[in-house]
């Protein structure tokens, strides 16, 4: 039996390898093929990013992930006091939001990060695409998404 679970936890590791390796290779050129296709950005306007801790994990996993708003004004109006929308990838949703003092233009400073802990309590073959939502009155005013990969942990399908 000791011998078996080895095995499958060697397996485990060296499948998260190979899956790290494929995700390493094929983000830059999704993101050069989606830079072709946008217009010029506005050098006002800061870019949301979100990444993940870890990418990589075996369920039940603790992840931890940061959106960040880089780059542009600290006074971007759209991203001023936004409410936050997490799409888990798994259909379900979680949003928070913060009273604010009314916008001052030149005065009014953007938070620039967001940051939140979330479990995914069971593997999955293609993982869990998480995307982040800034939202101002119901409308999405930025978003960024990012892949994580859960495999199987002890509990999920093997026998006792």
């Amino acid at each position: 039996m000791m011998r078996h679970l080895r095995h499958v936890a060697l397996t485990g590791v060296l499948s998260l390898l190979v899956s790290a390796t494929l995700i390493v290779a094929a983000s830059p050129q999704k993101a050069d093929k989606g830079a072709k296709d946008q217009e010029p950005a506005d050098p006002k306007r800061p870019k949301i990013t979100l990444k993940a801790q870890p990418l990589i994990s075996m369920a039940p996993a603790r992840v931890v992930l940061t959106a960040e708003l880089v780059g542009g004004d600290n006074d971007f109006e759209d991203f001023y006091c936004p409410a936050v929308e997490w799409e888990w990838g798994d259909g379900t949703k979680s949003e928070s939001a913060t009273d604010c003092a009314p916008y001052e233009p030149g005065k009014s400073e953007i938070k620039r990060r967001f940051t939140v802990e979330h479990v995914f309590r069971t593997g999955r073959p293609n993982g869990y695409r998480v995307t982040v939502h800034l939202k101002r009155r119901d409308k999405s005013v930025g978003a960024a998404t990012v892949n994580i990969q859960v495999r199987p942990g002890l509990r999920d399908g093997f026998p006792e």
